[in-house]
């Protein structure tokens, strides 16, 4: 089913360069070397057998740590970068959205899929006195999305554009339900889905918001 929600949301155009900033094995941009056989593709990664499985890929990959260091890219360079089940695991969201929209061009996409915390099964946890599967302490996630909550995220710098958004999956119903109705009720899917559109110059409104908000 990700693939396939991949697929449509990265069926975006021409490309010429693609990064992927939690790229694990390289599945995702595979997806993206399908659609555009002659696409760059490069990758931000931590985890040594990662990226020599990357690079045997023909992936050019950067050892580089998320969350403190700089993009190893000009300004308005990239023309598409994708975070495939990776913002839930990070602390420093805004340092991530400056780094990416610095660095995508203008009329670049931004491809997000987190898990949803308003999904039918963590709202019916919640609802029973449950902590939601989203944000449980003795996993890896530290950040909890919901669609409202990514919108308003974006209204801090407001260059972005919402050019699809979709859900993934519908736990705990079996695939024959889950994909009908993660296509009919998105908003309460197991993972959602966002295209964003990089629309105008971007000034650091992302790294300066929290400095001025305190």
């Amino acid at each position: 089913m990700v693939g396939k929600i991949l697929r449509h949301l990265q069926k975006i155009g021409s490309y010429s360069t693609v990064l992927d900033i939690g790229a694990g094995g390289g599945y995702d941009l595979m997806i993206y070397r399908d659609v555009d056989s002659a696409a760059k593709l490069m990758a931000l990664g931590g985890y040594e057998p990662n990226i020599a499985t990357l690079e045997s890929k023909g992936v050019v990959t950067f050892s580089h740590n998320l969350e403190t260091d700089e993009f190893p890219f000009e300004d308005n360079s990239i023309d598409v970068v994708s975070a495939n089940q990776i913002l839930e695991h990070t602390k420093e969201i805004f340092w991530i959205f400056h780094e990416v929209t610095r660095s995508l061009n203008i009329g670049g996409h931004f491809v997000v899929a987190v898990p949803n915390l308003t999904s039918l099964h963590n709202r019916l946890l919640l609802l029973l006195g449950k902590q939601q599967t989203s944000v449980q302490n003795d996993s890896a996630h530290i950040r909890g999305y919901t669609k409202s909550d990514m919108l308003q995220f974006l209204k801090i710098w407001g260059g972005y554009e919402v050019i699809d958004f979709k859900g993934s999956n519908y736990y705990p119903f079996p695939p024959i339900l889950a994909k009908p109705l993660a296509r009919i009720f998105p908003n309460s899917a197991w993972s959602i889905f966002f295209l964003l559109k990089k629309t105008q110059e971007y000034n650091n409104e992302f790294i300066q918001w929290p400095i001025e908000k305190n």
